[in-house]
């Protein structure tokens, strides 16, 4: 078993399959030593779990755990691309949108559920610069949709 795979079973948590595209793109790309995920929406089991705007019909503490879910969703089309989460030695840039009420404005919240995932499963190399952007509307109505660019070796 992997560190990060040892690290992930430590919280409960396991990599999912990587989530079909919904539209014309892949999941993950490779440049150089950095990967960059298309964004992740918060599909458990090939499907959303809530839809609808944070602040309205979804909580920010249901949208924080969405927002997990898209992180780990992430790392799974990393995964994907790369062979082994063991190679990746910093997450450089999470951007993460939230599918907001007109009056929500606490999106830097929600993202934190993507944040502290990698925090919790990188350590140091979780460690990132971040955009938490409220929009008006996320395909399929999601809530959350959150992606990344990692470094690796």
């Amino acid at each position: 078993m992997s560190q990060v795979d040892a690290r992930l079973a430590e919280l409960g948590l396991t990599l999912p399959v990587v989530v079909p595209p919904v539209a014309a793109y892949v999941p993950a790309v490779v440049s150089g030593n950095l990967v960059f995920t298309s964004g992740q929406l918060p599909f458990v089991d090939g499907a959303l779990p809530l839809a609808g705007k944070v602040g309205a019909t979804v909580t920010a503490e249901q949208a924080t755990e969405l927002a997990r879910t898209c992180a780990l969703n992430a790392l799974a089309a990393a995964h994907s691309v790369i062979g082994s989460l063991d190679r990746v030695t910093r997450i450089v840039k999470v951007v993460g949108f939230v599918a907001s009420d007109p009056a929500f404005t606490g999106q830097p919240g929600v993202i934190n559920g993507a944040s502290n995932l990698l925090g919790d499963v990188f350590g140091d190399a979780g460690q990132h610069a971040r955009s938490a952007v409220g929009v008006a509307v996320l395909p399929l109505d999601a809530p959350v949709e959150v992606e990344l660019v990692l470094e690796f070796a």
